[in-house]
């Protein structure tokens, strides 16, 4: 993992950057991204693949537009499937839907999309393609568990969840 950390703190400055620097919508909260797990979906007998996917990264949340819609900003870093270092940057918007509170705290599940873009080592090069994802989150302001669904496209030729934990700072 710590193969990782000068690339992720690299995109981290670029996405304060971006944060600090934007006056479209004022800052709401900093987030910590911490990557850790892949689920596979029909993998062919005998393939091996890293599902222990560990990594760091930063999301920026928005202050949400008309109560429901929340953008975002994030960069991470993390070992792919192929044991590999793998980063992205990007953004995306999710509608929220308020569910119930835990501890005075409302409880929230968020869906809409990530567009980013992204390295791998088995594909271009490290050279950076564009992509854009479903994704999905669960939780509260202070914790909560990011899902991401990766159809079956190449370079992934195995559609997989991708879970992150992320915690407010």
């Amino acid at each position: 993992m710590l193969r990782l950390l000068p690339a992720v703190f690299s995109y981290g400055l670029l996405l304060l950057t971006m944060c600090c620097g934007s006056t479209v919508a004022q800052a709401d909260q900093l987030n910590l991204l911490v990557n850790g797990k892949a689920i596979h979906l029909g993998v062919p007998a005998g393939t091996s693949l890293n599902e222990k996917n560990w990594g760091l990264g930063l999301q920026y949340d928005y202050n949400l537009i008309n109560d429901k819609w929340l953008p975002f900003t994030a960069v991470s870093g993390f070992i792919d499937s192929m044991d590999k270092p793998s980063y992205y940057a990007g953004g995306g918007l999710l509608r929220r839907y308020q569910i119930g509170h835990i501890r005075n705290e409302a409880l929230n599940l968020d869906a809409g999309v990530i567009a980013f873009l992204m390295t791998r080592n088995d594909y271009k090069n490290q050279r950076p393609f564009p992509g854009i994802l479903p994704a999905f989150s669960f939780g509260t302001r202070k914790a909560a568990i990011n899902l991401t669904y990766i159809p079956k496209v190449h370079p992934k030729l195995i559609a997989l969840w991708f879970i992150q934990l992320k915690f407010a700072l």
